[in-house]
């Protein structure tokens, strides 16, 4: 019998679940578990971003999710203590997002983490072909958009 062709939809959609099993295996039991992969990256762009104001806006920029999705991670971080929503002098309809210290706690922990599950993942290809893979990715999001 004949195999079917692969697709690139089918062989993303099987890696981003290896991906998040693997990641969760590894960070299982640890302080980060429990903490959601989209949590995880808001932190990090809270994180990253600390100094000018974040708005909810901007976390449906940044990911590309919708409102609601959005609306229901954060809810969610306020309530487990990982953000708080702080109104800003120039605009009442506004909150901006802060993170709070146990949140910057466990960005430290996550980094430590990513950084080690990145290197996992690069492990036994080149330089070059991180480059390419970054190349063809950036253009099928192109496609997409």
């Amino acid at each position: 019998m004949q195999q079917p062709p692969k697709t690139i939809g089918f062989e993303v959609k099987v890696l981003a679940t290896l991906m998040k099993r693997s990641f969760e295996h590894d960070t299982a039991n640890t302080e980060v578990d429990g903490l959601t992969g989209m949590q995880g990256w808001i932190i990090g762009y809270l994180h990253m971003n600390e100094g000018r104001p974040v708005f909810q806006r901007d976390l449906e920029r940044e990911f590309n999710i919708r409102r609601a999705t959005v609306t229901g991670v954060l809810k969610l971080m306020e309530r487990d203590g990982l953000i708080t929503r702080e109104p800003v002098d120039y605009d009442a309809r506004l909150k901006k997002l802060t993170l709070t210290p146990k949140a910057v706690e466990l960005h430290k922990r996550i980094v430590e983490r990513y950084t080690a599950f990145e290197k996992r993942l690069r492990s036994g290809l080149t330089a070059e072909e991180v480059e390419t893979f970054f190349t063809i990715v950036d253009k099928i999001k192109q496609n997409i958009e």
